[in-house]
């Protein structure tokens, strides 16, 4: 039969007593009841009385259904066939419930429904209503597993009318209570309350503390899912008073879970987590691995809900190991949708869809539809945040209509105010408005206070687009209130940060000011949690990005000079900064990487070189100039006429991608032999559509380097000191090629200064303050690893060798008294193990063109016969995972100098040297051509070896080839940059003196 097959589908196996199928068995010492009934049923067999061993079999199985021990309980299947072999039409279907029940317990709602339904008919054959009032609560607790809410009021009623029939109160009692469950499901707290307290009427005059304990909690439920916590806490209480008084220990942990969930949504953290690890406490005590699963879960989600995101991950991460052990697909979707929604907080998008996904995945194989309604929500507002409103459109009316048909106003509510958010995205203010109001009132109607300050938030940034700034700081001063209130760390700086654009608005500056401190220092205190969790960092400081750049403007706007750069300071690259102070050995205590105040920024030690630092914020640049023992300096140039957050850094991304494309940049396959041709496909002509753009920005006969020396250079040319300028660049400035960036007479930023970027004021200091840090002696020179087992899925090989690479390598070698790696001897492990030592690395490879990393020749030793990447190429996480001592590293490979660009800055392979420890990178911002960068390396190297600084080197070398007949285009010299510190060379360490 198919329902016996399904429960017979896992052998049980291990050492111990044979079941009738050829399974055995195990028994633990001290398992008294499990030997009774064995020994009941060997008798039964030796005597042949079928009757008895048909009980047997149904005791040992009703005995492991107690146990949780759901393999085991095929003794009931056993069972039923004997019932049915002696024709007990009542047995038959009493046995038919206790599999119904089994299916119950894993969750196979489908399997529940067929097997009470046998139940029913054999009821209504045998005229037994007590069988038919079980099979219509069995069948009430199947469609309530399927969110079939209505369907299961219907059984659940029928089953009250057969107890009320047969005055069986005890019925009555699970009826009621299983009736204010489902209306607790769809939020009518006046009809769950109602049979609720029926049921506890009931259930304290059968002296039932066991059942009076389980109504407690579910009124505890309702009272929470209205918005009254003291209430349901007060209910909690007694529910965990009574486990305690009989020693129920699932009892208490069921209290303690219910009572850490509703005191941290009445915003009392302290106890949450207290009561969070008691239950987690008696999950373990118990050995209940689905207990203990379900407490990893709250315990993530008051992590993640109070902005600790580095536990709420670890947390999420043991449910989810703990879920795919005990095959519980609820638990490990819900672990899928927590992880998804920590990792949309820290504006890792795809890793949230991926995680999204999979909790979709699981709930519909599990018929979930709740579950699908909230990865249709949080899908929709990943997708949202890429930027794809269709697709989150398409994900938030799923979300909405699994909420209408299961009747879950909560979830209606949400779905409301994820449709509201893209409708405003796509400048459908008046749709967005209608849909926010829904959302409250929906909220408010069931006292759900997160729900009613993210509305009161929604409302407030439409009231803010619209121009009602007075209406909009209601809104958010209401939001404020409720984050306080909830302890959401979140949204509270969310709220802070709104009010200082409506106060700003309003001209009220001092007010705007005080909000905007308050939002970052909120953020800052969320990010400090993050602790080592450099890519977590990076994507939450992008998320909450507004408030650094809101804090800098309003400082402007007062004309704080000083305290404006320091807060723009602030936020930049704050990760990488961490990095560097962890790397360098800082300890607590010490001030080397703590963020630069503004009496700091004139005592650099790079006192001769002036320094520009660039922000970029809504249509407008502003430029700090840094000068010797002078006062900082600011000017501010409007980009572009209209105004929006992304404005001036869309006109500048339009600008420099057109630039690259009138120089002939990348277009030329033939000047792109070190990139990664596999990479390389298409990319230019998805650029060019940045021409016509650019086109409407920019004055007749103004070429794009022109424009850009006009905006970032020329506002504060008349004030530059020296010859040495050292760029703090911001968002896509970070791709700007500074040195060939044009002056009205046509002459490059390079013939008149030696140019050098660094990441933050910041970085620049940490790297000072170690003047001993980094190693004196030995050279690291790679060029030209064979790349000829790498191949595609035909087996054709996909990156060319580069003979000028190698001999660039080769002429390097000679000049720091070194051995190159070159060939096969460039294998990955070979490099990573001889970086750290080095005072210079040279690297002469293909580059990828997103991020820069670099391919070098695949370790012989590997999984496979076909190299995979983790085979060759060098990535941003393994230079990350060593601690570099290296004054000077090269990159002489395509695209060193590029990676996604995020509010942390540039975030690539030059990234991830700066932050291991290298004091000072060259890098390329485009495909480089062979044996161009050879000619450029002999002309930089050969000015290394005179003494001359790396920037001084690099002007050098680039009027070498600029002056050249063969390589005098810009495209073969301008894309070379120098980051960090200027560095020299010891001649009797680092140079072989010939």
């Amino acid at each position: 039969m198919e329902i016996i097959d399904d429960l017979l589908a896992s052998d049980v196996c291990g050492e111990g007593v044979k079941s009738s199928f050829g399974d055995t068995i195990n028994l633990s010492v001290g398992d008294a009841e499990d030997v009774v009934n064995f020994t009941q049923l060997a008798i039964a067999k030796h005597r042949g009385d079928k009757a008895a061993e048909g009980a047997a079999y149904g005791s040992l199985g009703s005995v492991f259904l107690s146990q949780r021990d759901y393999k085991k309980t095929i003794e009931l299947s056993r069972a039923l066939d004997i019932a049915k072999e002696l024709g007990d039409k009542k047995k038959e279907a009493s046995y038919y419930q206790s599999l119904g029940d089994v299916f119950l317990k894993v969750g196979n709602f489908n399997k529940v429904i067929e097997c009470q339904k046998v139940a029913l008919s054999l009821s209504v054959d045998l005229g037994d209503k007590l069988i038919e009032g079980n099979a219509y609560n069995g069948l009430g607790n199947a469609f309530r597993g399927l969110c079939r809410y209505k369907k299961a009021i219907d059984y659940y009623n029928r089953c009250l009318s057969v107890a009320k029939d047969l005055d069986d109160k005890s019925l009555e009692a699970t009826a009621c209570g299983n009736l204010g469950h489902a209306f607790d499901c769809l939020s009518d707290y006046k009809q769950a309350e109602i049979y609720n307290n029926q049921c506890l009427s009931i259930t304290k005059s059968l002296g039932d503390t066991s059942r009076e304990r389980m109504v407690y909690i579910n009124l505890g439920n309702v009272s929470a899912g209205r918005g009254d916590y003291v209430k349901a806490l007060e209910y909690y209480s007694r529910s965990l008073s009574i486990a305690k008084n009989t020693g129920n220990m699932g009892g208490m942990a069921q209290a303690y879970g219910s009572l850490a969930q509703t005191s941290f949504n009445r915003g009392d953290t302290k106890n949450a987590m207290k009561y969070a690890n008691l239950h987690l406490t008696c999950a373990k005590e118990m050995g209940n691995k689905h207990m203990e699963g379900g407490a990893y879960g709250t315990l993530g989600h008051i992590y993640r809900m109070h902005g600790d995101f580095k536990k709420s991950i670890e947390y999420y991460k043991r449910q989810l190991d703990i879920a795919k052990d005990v095959a519980d697909l609820e638990s490990e979707g819900g672990a899928y949708g927590g992880l998804g929604s920590v990792f949309d907080s820290l504006g890792d998008l795809e890793k949230a869809i991926d995680y999204h996904k999979q909790h979709l995945r699981i709930a519909e194989t599990i018929g979930d539809k709740d579950g699908k309604a909230i990865a249709y929500g949080n899908l929709g507002n990943a997708y949202r945040g890429l930027g794809d409103f269709n697709a989150a459109h398409h994900f938030f009316e799923h979300r909405l209509r699994i909420a209408k048909d299961l009747g879950d106003k909560a979830g209606e509510g949400r779905a409301y105010g994820h449709l509201g958010s893209n409708c405003q995205d796509l400048g459908d203010y008046e749709k967005a408005t209608v849909y926010y109001n829904m959302r409250l009132c929906i909220a408010q109607e069931l006292g759900d206070k997160a729900g009613e300050g993210a509305a009161c938030g929604y409302l407030g940034s439409i009231s803010l687009l619209l121009g009602r700034f007075t209406v909009a700081i209601g809104w958010n001063e209401k939001r404020l209130t409720i984050a306080k209130h909830l302890g959401d760390k979140d949204m509270e700086g969310k709220a802070y940060s709104d009010l200082g654009r409506c106060f700003e608005m309003l001209e009220s500056l001092s007010k705007a000011l005080e909000n905007y401190q308050t939002s970052v220092k909120v953020f800052n205190q969320m990010r400090s949690l993050l602790q080592s969790q450099d890519k977590w960092k990076i994507g939450f400081r992008n998320e909450c990005n507004y408030a650094y750049t809101g804090l800098c403007r309003v400082l402007l706007k007062k004309e704080k000079i000083g305290e404006a750069l320091s807060a723009a300071e602030q936020g930049r690259a704050q990760s990488l900064a961490d990095l560097m102070t962890s790397q360098y050995s800082f300890h607590e205590g010490q001030t080397e990487g703590k963020r630069l105040d503004e009496e700091e920024f004139c005592m650099l030690n790079n006192t001769s070189s002036s320094t520009i630092f660039l922000s970029v914020s809504e249509n407008k640049i502003n430029i700090w100039l840094l000068l010797k023992e002078k006062p900082v300096l600011h000017r501010q140039k409007t980009l572009c006429h209209y105004s929006s957050k992304n404005a001036a850094a869309e006109t500048l991304e339009s600008l420099i991608q057109y630039a690259y494309e009138n120089n002939d940049v990348r277009a030329n396959v033939n000047c792109e032999n070190r990139s990664l041709d596999v990479l390389r496909e298409n990319r230019y002509t998805v650029e060019r559509s940045s021409k016509k753009r650019s086109q409407q920005i920019l004055e007749k006969d103004n070429p794009p380097l022109a424009a850009l020396y006009s905006y970032v250079i020329a506002p504060m040319l008349d004030l530059i000191e020296g010859d040495e300028l050292i760029i703090v660049p911001d968002g896509p400035l970070w791709l700007a090629p500074f040195a060939a960036l044009l002056n009205p007479f046509s002459k490059y930023l390079c013939e008149s200064f030696k140019v050098r970027l660094i990441p933050s004021l910041t970085s620049l200091k940490i790297i000072s303050h170690c003047p001993k840090f980094h190693s004196s002696s030995g050279a690291l020179v790679v060029g030209d690893p064979d790349m000829g087992e790498v191949t595609n899925s035909q087996g054709d090989q996909i990156l060319g060798q580069l003979p000028f690479a190698r001999q660039e390598a080769q002429m390097i070698g000679q000049i720091l008294n070194t051995t190159p790696l070159t060939g096969n001897l460039a294998t990955k492990r070979e490099v990573l193990k001889q970086i750290s030592s080095v005072a210079v690395v040279h690297i002469a490879a293909h580059g990828r063109m997103e991020t820069g990393e670099i391919a070098l020749s695949p370790n012989p030793e590997r999984k496979s016969q076909t190299p995979a990447e983790e085979d060759y190429m060098l990535t941003m996480a393994d230079v990350m995972s060593v601690k570099l001592r290296a004054k000077l590293v090269v990159l002489s490979c395509c695209h060193s100098g590029r990676g996604e660009i995020k509010a942390e800055g540039v975030v690539g392979i030059a990234r991830a040297f700066i932050g291991a420890g290298a004091r000072s990178v060259l890098v390329s911002l485009w495909a480089i051509d062979d044996e161009a960068t050879l000619e450029f390396m002999k002309s930089f190297y050969y000015n290394l070896v005179k003494g001359r600084s790396a920037s001084e080197s690099l002007n050098r070398a680039m009027k070498c080839l600029r002056e050249s007949e063969k390589f005098g285009d810009l495209k073969y010299w301008a894309p070379f940059t120098l980051i960090g510190d200027d560095v020299t060379l010891d001649k009797q360490k680092e140079i072989r003196v010939s």
